[in-house]
């Protein structure tokens, strides 16, 4: 395969002149990588990237590009179903040439791989972005793809984008990434339908679920697998059931995980008080709905639903696990309860649930932290201003080479 020089770095360019980037992931799922693109998109054209999408396969469909289609970006799939596939690098590359970016940014498996290389082979700068902290079973063909993940960033990627700090550590101690090249840029949400009230919610989502109008919600939306620890929280319905019997537990999402969660249910005595609501598009009107929020997770990066929730006021039982300490500030914004402890999980619910007052307070802090932190704008401009940075950077490597 010939090293060839993509045309859009090339261009002279000022600190107004815009950006080209392409956007290589995966798939577009419903999974929270593929919403966090999406969501990206509007704010980053605002600061001044022009953007385009290449998808290496598709799954479940692929809902989020018609979304992104109707943003007016152009989303090209390059049928990459396999990383050993003959033609997956050069799929990638031919993207990439045609497509002729500023910066190439990877995102999940498939495409931290391949569009890191082909990146270096066309000699455009790339950033990848690690949104989860891995950790397959030793040995397993998972583990070994992993493993060649981090060995092609540690050696070829300009940026490796961390969504926590916490995240970033353990890419440095544990997957050898380069420090230098290893940088933290916390996920952002878009605030604004989480932060506008609507008084409506409460009533008609317990409508909707057959939810009695005066009962108390503790919500967890999340893909169910097993790492979201959502088994653990339906262990300590029935500690919480005992001092509040009107408790609903209200799981927004699907996954794999959902017939043992059921089974968990049923058997546990707690099947009438967990009510599954599968995928939903109006997951603002669930936070607006809800008392309490708890994410259970065994494992995290920087889980956006919690920074959801914060905007919508929520108080947050979440576990200490990856970067969640980072976003949950414990006894000022929700509580910190550790990871596979169905009876913290319990006396912490219980005691939002007991004392309205505190929980009010703590959905108060959270909001403003959520402001602070995690508003989807001012995180897309450090991604912009990382991208300027790589593009000088390239085109000032360039000139070295030439004078």
């Amino acid at each position: 395969m010939p090293v060839t020089q993509a045309h859009g770095s090339a261009r002279a360019r000022t600190p107004d002149t815009p950006i080209k980037v392409l956007y290589l992931i995966d798939s577009l799922g419903p999974g929270g990588a593929e919403h966090l693109l999406d969501m990206y998109l509007e704010p980053l054209a605002d600061c001044g990237v022009i953007a385009s999408v290449a998808v290496m396969h598709e799954r479940e469909g692929n809902p989020v590009a018609e979304r992104i289609e109707r943003r007016g970006v152009e989303v090209t799939m390059l049928g990459v179903h396999r990383l050993r596939q003959p033609s997956a690098l050069p799929r990638t590359f031919r993207a990439i040439r045609d497509a002729a970016p500023d910066v190439v940014h990877t995102q999940l498996e498939f495409a931290n791989v391949l569009g890191t290389i082909a990146a270096r082979l066309t000699r455009v700068p790339s950033v990848a972005t690690l949104h989860t902290i891995e950790t397959p079973e030793p040995g397993s063909r998972e583990a070994h793809r992993i493993r060649l993940m981090y060995r092609v960033l540690k050696r070829m990627a300009p940026r490796v984008v961390a969504v926590s700090e916490s995240a970033r550590r353990h890419y440095l101690d544990v997957d050898g990434l380069v420090p230098d090249r290893t940088i933290t840029v916390h996920n952002g949400i878009d605030l604004e339908p989480f932060i506008v009230p609507d008084d409506s919610a409460r009533s008609e989502i317990r409508q909707r679920h057959g939810i009695p109008a005066e009962a108390a919600i503790v919500l967890t939306v999340a893909v169910q697998r097993e790492p979201k620890g959502i088994q653990h929280m339906i262990g300590a319905l029935p500690r919480i059931l005992t001092e509040h019997p009107d408790l609903y537990y209200l799981l927004v999402g699907d996954g794999p995980h959902q017939a043992a969660l059921r089974e968990l249910a049923a058997g546990s005595g707690v099947a009438d008080r967990v009510v599954f609501a599968g995928t939903r598009s109006d997951v603002p009107r669930y936070t607006a709905a809800a008392d309490v929020f708890v994410l259970p997770s065994l494992t995290e990066a920087l889980p956006t639903v919690i920074a959801e929730a914060m905007a919508g006021a929520l108080p947050v039982v979440a576990t200490a696990v990856g970067g969640i300490p980072e976003m949950v500030n414990d006894g000022t914004t929700g509580l910190i309860v550790p990871p596979d402890s169905p009876q913290r999980l319990a006396d912490a619910v219980k005691r939002l649930l007991s004392q309205p007052n505190l929980a009010a307070a703590m959905g108060a802090a959270g909001r403003r932290s959520a402001l602070e932190s995690f508003d989807v704008r001012s995180q897309a401009g450090h991604l912009a201003d990382l991208y300027r940075h790589l593009t000088d950077q390239s085109a000032g490597s360039r000139e070295g080479k030439t004078s």
